[in-house]
């Protein structure tokens, strides 16, 4: 015969407690995360002219490694979508793409999309991406982002990527709301069951998990 451990009927009924708590708590969270997405977003919006911003017809237009670094902030102008089907991958907490310059070198760019504007056909047309600045930094430190980064093609420069970005990274809304909810429902769980099974233990509902002995 299989044996079967049950939890007992003070537990679930506790964690069934909890649970129902927790929901209300989700749902002031999810409507406070929804009243606040305005300001959250607000503050985190690239400024014209600094990088993650849309690039507009006065910022240079980079087309290789040496523009890149004598330009203080530029922008680059990829065909169509070939910028996010070349190669990517995780780097502390940016997302960086295998970006191919005009001039055929290949860096790493860490790119809003938001502000990507397309001109003409989606794939085979002009995309004119954010403003941008090279950020220095070691990109062979991080082996697994160079395994992902260039599964396709291998980057011309690995001492820096291009921050197209800035401080326009931001999560979704509803990624926003999500993360918050499940996170203040974990608590409430954490913090809720054993209150309620310390409640019911002293008063003599729920049998108490460590018994106190008594001297005889």
């Amino acid at each position: 015969m299989r044996l079967r451990r049950r939890l007992r009927f003070d537990i679930w009924l506790c964690i069934l407690l909890s649970y129902l708590v927790s929901l209300g708590t989700a749902s002031v969270t999810a409507s406070i995360s929804a009243a606040t997405y305005a300001d959250y977003a607000a503050a985190h919006t690239a400024l014209p002219g600094e990088p993650g911003s849309m690039a507009d017809e006065d910022v240079p237009r980079a087309e290789s490694v040496e523009d890149l670094l004598t330009m203080d902030t530029f922008t680059v102008v990829s065909e169509g979508i070939s910028y996010r089907n070349e190669g990517a991958g995780y780097y502390e907490d940016m997302y960086l793409y295998n970006l191919r310059l005009p001039s055929g070198e290949r860096v790493a760019a860490w790119i809003n999309l938001e502000n990507v504007q397309n001109q003409g056909d989606i794939y085979s047309g002009a995309a004119i991406l954010p403003v941008g600045q090279v950020v220095w930094a070691d990109l062979e430190e991080n082996a697994s982002f160079m395994d992902q980064i260039t599964a396709g093609y291998p980057l011309d420069r690995t001492d820096f990527y291009v921050d197209m970005t800035g401080n326009a990274a931001k999560y979704s809304e509803e990624y926003r709301t999500e993360n918050y909810t499940l996170w203040v429902q974990g608590i409430t769980l954490l913090i809720c069951f054993p209150l309620f099974h310390g409640l019911g233990s002293h008063f003599g509902v729920f049998p108490a998990f460590f018994p106190s002995r008594r001297r005889e």
